[in-house]
């Protein structure tokens, strides 16, 4: 099958720009009439964004899970009443010193329409009140594209 210049631009551009450039270069290569499982799935393209809050503070103690509780009641169930997801972990991270940092982990999974002006200004707003409340160097963000169905 010959490919234009065309498609290889579109396909390139779509995978550096994250936006399906997989379901576009498997789709190019499918012989007509074959539906890909990507193209059949249901669901509707939105945002994903992980945000891994560490607890290790530089007194040496950690936020605990009550303390972290209270945030999640007070800042992020506000910012995002539709829902989100917790998942508690351990990580690593070289800090600022140069010194490899070990220290449990919650990380709040979000998904999102891209429809949402408010989601990057809530999002960039919790990652700076946690930051400050609990004297943190970073608050780590992920972004990427899902395809969502509920």
């Amino acid at each position: 099958m010959a490919v234009s210049r065309r498609m290889v631009a579109t396909v390139a551009a779509a995978a550096v720009l994250g936006l399906g450039g997989g379901v576009a270069a498997s789709s190019a290569s499918a012989s007509p009439g074959t539906v890909t499982a990507a193209q059949t799935s249901p669901g509707e393209i939105w945002k994903r964004t992980e945000l891994f809050f560490g607890t290790g503070k530089p007194d040496g103690t950690e936020v605990t899970d009550k303390e972290f509780a209270a945030f999640s009641e007070r800042e992020i169930t506000p910012a995002f009443p539709d829902g989100f997801t917790r998942l508690d972990g351990s990580g690593q991270w070289r800090g600022g010193t140069g010194a490899i940092v070990r220290e449990h982990t919650h990380v709040i999974v979000l998904l999102y329409p891209f429809g949402n002006r408010d989601a990057e200004r809530e999002i960039e707003e919790l990652r700076a009140d946690y930051r400050k409340q609990f004297q943190q160097e970073s608050v780590l963000r992920s972004d990427s594209v899902e395809k969502v169905s509920f």
